[in-house]
């Protein structure tokens, strides 16, 4: 479990410093102005959404933290087994476990369909 923590913790201070400098990039607003449009505001649209992506990573990674600490780490939301240490060691945030995950997933590509 202390690996764990330590790769949490890692991760979690890698993201916090991307999520920095996204903002830092974001606070200058391309023209959104009626006409020739500014090239800027592609990429100031994919930051915003990257930005968010990596907000939702961080609060993941809180959330495994604080799992940690309550001794629930490591346990399928769902199903309340044990998640796989194989799985824990690619997706250190995850909660769910890897039959859970499928059946989730595929929950999802049906509602699509």
């Amino acid at each position: 479990m202390e690996r764990d923590e330590q790769k949490l913790r890692r991760e979690l201070k890698h993201l916090q410093e991307e999520i920095r400098q996204l903002k830092r990039q974001l606070q200058e607003k391309p023209d959104y102005r009626l006409g020739p449009a500014d090239p800027g505001i592609y990429e100031w649209e994919m930051a915003l959404a990257r930005l968010r992506r990596l907000e939702s990573r961080a609060a993941s990674v809180k959330a495994a933290l604080q799992k940690l600490i309550e001794g629930t780490y490591g346990i399928c939301e769902l199903c309340g087994g044990e998640i796989e240490p194989e799985r824990l060691e690619i997706l250190p945030h995850t909660t769910l476990c890897s039959a859970c995950a499928a059946k989730k997933l595929k929950r999802r590509q049906g509602r699509r369909l």
